[in-house]
């Protein structure tokens, strides 16, 4: 991935961001093992595969609404 060039107040507010998004990951990377350890090894792909795709979707979707929350809030300014 390309390095992006972030002035020193965004690249401070995308560390404090990503702190509250990393919260969210943690819990969700949780229920994801626990989804998978709950399944034989023949049941790990399929239903169970899906169900841990639609919580990946749903932290990406956190950390959308969290950087659209925080910029609102007048925190974060976006990069021209």
């Amino acid at each position: 991935m390309n390095a992006l060039n972030l002035t020193p107040e965004q690249e401070a507010d995308a560390q404090r961001i990503a702190a509250i998004v990393a919260k969210r990951a943690q819990e969700e990377a949780l229920q994801m093992v626990r989804i998978l350890m709950s399944k034989p090894d023949a049941q790990l792909l399929g239903a169970s595969e899906f169900a841990v795709r639609d919580r990946a979707h749903k932290l990406a979707a956190h950390a959308i609404q969290t950087v659209l929350n925080e910029r609102k809030k007048g925190a974060t300014k976006a990069q021209a």
